[in-house]
């Protein structure tokens, strides 16, 4: 395998050290990255801001080709990036492609887009115009479930408005962040894109710079808690895409034979290792017994295995600390609840669990009330819809939550009250670049995506001319 480097000032460097990258398909070591110490972090953030006022100072069109042949640069090694994230994450071949064409489609999204004066007034006393200025410098801290989309989701908007970047990606997932460094340090200006890596412990540092003026951070509500409360002392912008517990509500009028699928691959996507998948399902008592059922099937006939080996449909857990969290709720679901099928982990060495579904359990139980973060759907008997809300609603998460129903308007109007920053209708996890994305409660602050999600890496100034 390749030697990887930290990329800090348009120069791909060593770390001060190294660290371990484990497969997950297997538990083994796959190859040492390097690791930054607190002064190559803070070089970073120094590069970053010496670069900062001439990249600001380009046009969009100017940044928008820049990006755009970014892209066209990863497009060109499309086969590596795919193969490196199966390695370190564990999806399977096929999920990793889409990630890396999902990457391409942010890419080119945002490269399309420019942010204009806005004229608020343009009367006899006076002109006055709404302006949009890039922040500085932007530090985006990503998590190891999707290390290559959920980057690119911040550095888009955060470059093309004219902010610099200090990309610090997961400890377990930094392999395909690194090798983003590489692809760009051919095409970005030196400074302009910064990449560290560390072993959960140059957080805080990135956080309370003085010189990051804004921080944009996907990842657990706990940490995301951390993260705000570093900020502070800077009063400095953040973005926070935490944790989710979303709910899925399924009315009476549903056939469980032809929602299952959808549900299933909501549930399941990237092993359940996504903080929008559905991780409460809530069955009216009608077709509670069909569509358990029909989930049990699907996830029996789930290949579980290597994301390198043909046929494989879903992979490892990530890590060993995500596998143990998750085996523990299982072996808990099965003192409150009956485990239909899976719950076992496969022999081999590497972090793997069958599909789990989990039948008669409801709120208060840990499977239920918890995000599992992991291949494990727990399904709760409803009689009421009014009362499948309130349930839905009384977690403190709120990112995600979908509403099922043959009568679409009765199935929106249930939907428009939850209380989650997206709420669909018969189908679950439809994101796109050009829709905005966000949580409500404990699930995070702020927008990404979308214009809306551009806008937020930048000031707003007005300015107010006499005539």
């Amino acid at each position: 395998m390749q030697e990887f480097k930290l990329l800090i000032g348009g120069k791909l460097v060593d770390g001060d050290s190294t660290m371990d990258v484990i497969n997950p398909a297997t538990g083994k070591l796959l190859t040492k990255s390097p690791r930054a110490s607190v002064d190559q972090a803070n070089q970073a953030v120094a590069a970053a801001n010496k670069a900062f006022p001439a990249w600001a100072a380009l046009s969009y069109p100017e940044r928008s080709a820049v990006l755009a042949k970014f892209a066209d640069a990863i497009e060109a090694r499309f086969e590596e990036f795919t193969t490196l994230l199966t390695q370190e994450q564990g999806k399977p071949t096929a999920d990793a492609q889409w990630e890396i064409g999902g990457t391409l489609a942010f890419i080119r999204y945002f490269a399309g887009l420019k942010v204009e004066p806005k004229v608020i007034e343009d009367s006899e006393i006076r002109r006055v115009e709404q302006h949009r200025k890039p922040l500085g410098v932007v530090a985006a801290i990503i998590p190891w479930n999707f290390p290559v989309l959920l980057l690119i989701g911040k550095l888009s908007p955060a470059l093309l408005s004219g902010n610099t970047l200090v990309a610090k990606p997961a400890p377990t997932t930094p392999l395909t962040t690194l090798l983003l460094g590489e692809v760009a340090s051919k095409i970005f200006p030196a400074g302009v894109f910064n990449v560290v890596t560390d072993a959960n412990d140059l957080g805080h540092v990135l956080t309370q710079h003085p010189d990051v003026r804004k921080v944009s951070f996907t990842g657990s509500t706990a940490t995301g808690k951390k993260v705000m409360a570093s900020a502070a002392d800077t009063v400095k912008r953040v973005t926070l895409e935490l944790g989710g517990n979303d709910a899925a509500i399924v009315l009476d009028d549903v056939d469980p034979k032809e929602a299952a699928a959808k549900i299933f691959g909501a549930a399941f996507a990237n092993n359940g290792q996504v903080c929008v998948a559905i991780k409460r399902l809530y069955v009216h008592e009608k077709i509670y017994d069909g569509m358990v059922d029909e989930l049990a099937k699907l996830a029996n006939a789930a290949v579980v295995g290597d994301g390198l080996e043909k046929g494989t449909t879903l992979g490892p857990l990530q890590n060993k600390m995500q596998f143990e969290k998750v085996k523990d709720l299982i072996a808990e679901a099965k003192k409150n609840g009956k485990v239909v099928t899976g719950g076992q982990s496969d022999d081999g060495g590497g972090y793997f669990i069958r599909p789990t579904i989990v039948r008669d359990v409801t709120d208060g139980d840990r499977i239920v009330d918890e995000e599992q973060f992991g291949p494990v759907l727990p399904i709760i008997k409803f009689s009421d819809s009014e009362d499948a809300l309130k349930r839905a609603n009384a977690s403190p998460f709120g990112l995600g939550g979908s509403v099922w129903g043959k009568d679409t308007k009765r199935a929106s109007g249930i939907a428009a009250r939850l209380e989650s920053g997206t709420a669909w209708v018969n189908k679950h996890l439809d994101l796109a670049p050009g829709i905005p994305f966000g949580g409500a409660k404990q699930s995070g602050m702020g927008v990404e995506f979308s214009e809306e999600g551009l806008s937020e890496f930048t000031q707003s100034q007005v300015v107010n001319v006499a005539k």
